[in-house]
């Protein structure tokens, strides 16, 4: 079929760029039958949607209050408490987390730890307490040269989009969408274009012992998703201007393989044995399937029209995909690679988190303004309530049982499930 591809920006609200401070919200419980509270309005604008959904044509039919500082410690070792989330799918809403920030995504560290990516709006990451509480701000200035990187003199700064932490629960890892400073490019674009072209970027690497980045590694234009294969070997980056993946070594970053995918490759979910990873291909209606011992790539096709997102079950028997450009999520049976289960959501699905039990699916309907918790039995919508403007980010705090949800308006919301 013929396929043609357009990528546009999506600007949010102009104006100034500022916040409206949000208080610590109040316990807002959302179930199936409840009445839910519509969430505070945080205006913050400026914003750019750095991934509107790449428009995919084709003639055959296709299936369808920043908190006080309460602490500083930065121990990775954490009790979870024994928990059912997913026992009667219920949310309430315990905090709200705002300030200088402008969060892409946020990330469970599985330590009580939660880092937010902020892009280039704030030039951070900032990490919270499993409560909300803001431990600390690291800003994404490094000088390469002490990382043994040459050809950019000086300080530069990146642009944290994702980030992913390693199952030893050491490291923090995290991709810039564009770099800043002597000779780099202009500024990457989700259109891949710049006067001169764009350049490469790095992923930089944060210890959870100390919150600072203590290693960076090379990869491709304009990098997105990243994961760490269970074990600790291979650290994975996709690449979206480049069309490929960077497959990096764990503990050196150095790369080592660069796998060629197509138009605009996003999302990455890893099979527990680390033998296979997934990738969501977003300028398509497919997704890829990488031997990661082999580096041989095959493809699930016909998955759905602009794939983003990926999760995994956990016992590795399918694969949920967001589809942005169908407002859709879609089971997949990872043996056949056969769309098995769908359901609509709201209008571009972004991320997803699944609950610690396995039995239910949070997602982020960046254009809707909600949040839908499905079963994952069956993609039922369980339940779909409103949040601030441009949820975009999604994670599961495993230790408190509590979900962050990320606008890119400018706050964080928490949730206990």
């Amino acid at each position: 079929m013929a396929i043609h591809f357009a990528v546009h920006r999506t600007r949010l609200r102009a104006g100034t760029a500022l916040v409206v401070v949000l208080g610590i919200g109040g316990g807002v419980a959302l179930s199936r039958h409840a009445t839910t509270r519509s969430a505070p309005t945080v205006h913050a604008v400026g914003r750019v949607d750095r991934e509107s959904s790449p428009t995919v044509s084709t003639t055959a039919s296709t299936a369808e209050s920043t908190s006080t500082v309460v602490s500083t410690s930065t121990s990775t070792t954490t009790t979870t408490t024994p928990h059912d989330p997913a026992h009667d799918f219920v949310l309430t809403r315990v905090a709200t987390v705002n300030g200088a920030i402008s969060p892409k995504s946020v990330t469970a560290t599985g330590t009580g730890l939660v880092f937010a990516q902020n892009m280039m709006y704030r030039h951070t990451m900032t990490v919270y307490d499993a409560g909300g509480s803001l431990v600390k701000t690291i800003p994404d200035s490094v000088d390469l040269a002490q990382f043994g990187i040459g050809g950019h003199p000086g300080v530069v700064r990146g642009a944290p989009v994702e980030a992913a932490v390693d199952h030893a629960r050491r490291y923090v890892f995290a991709t810039n969408y564009s770099m800043y400073g002597a000779n780099f490019g202009p500024e990457g674009s989700d259109n891949c274009r710049g006067p001169g072209g764009l350049s490469p970027s790095f992923v930089y690497r944060v210890s959870l012992a100390t919150l600072a980045i203590d290693a960076v590694g090379p990869v491709g234009v304009v990098p997105k998703y990243v994961a760490v294969t269970p074990d600790d070997r291979y650290v994975l980056v996709s690449n979206w201007c480049s069309y490929d993946l960077s497959i990096l070594d764990h503990d050196t970053l150095h790369e080592v393989q660069r796998i060629h995918l197509g138009a605009y490759p996003r999302g990455i979910a890893i099979d527990g044995r680390s033998h296979v990873a997934y990738v969501a291909v977003m300028g398509s209606f497919d997704v890829a399937r990488i031997d990661l011992s082999t580096f041989a790539v095959s493809w699930f096709r016909g998955v759905g029209n602009s794939p983003r997102h990926l999760v995994l079950s956990a016992d590795g028997r399918h694969l949920f995909v967001t589809l942005n450009g169908n407002n859709r999520v879609v089971s997949v049976d990872t043996a056949t690679g056969q769309v098995v289960a769908r359901t609509a959501t709201g209008t571009q699905p972004r991320s997803m988190a699944i609950s610690s039990d396995g039995r239910a699916l949070y997602v982020v309907n960046y254009g809707s303004n909600t949040v839908s918790v499905l079963r994952t039995s069956d993609l039922g919508v369980v339940n779909t309530f409103p949040v601030p403007d441009h949820p975009i980010g999604i994670a599961y705090e495993p230790t408190h049982h509590r979900i962050w949800v990320a606008c890119y308006s400018g706050a964080i919301l928490v949730y206990d499930a």
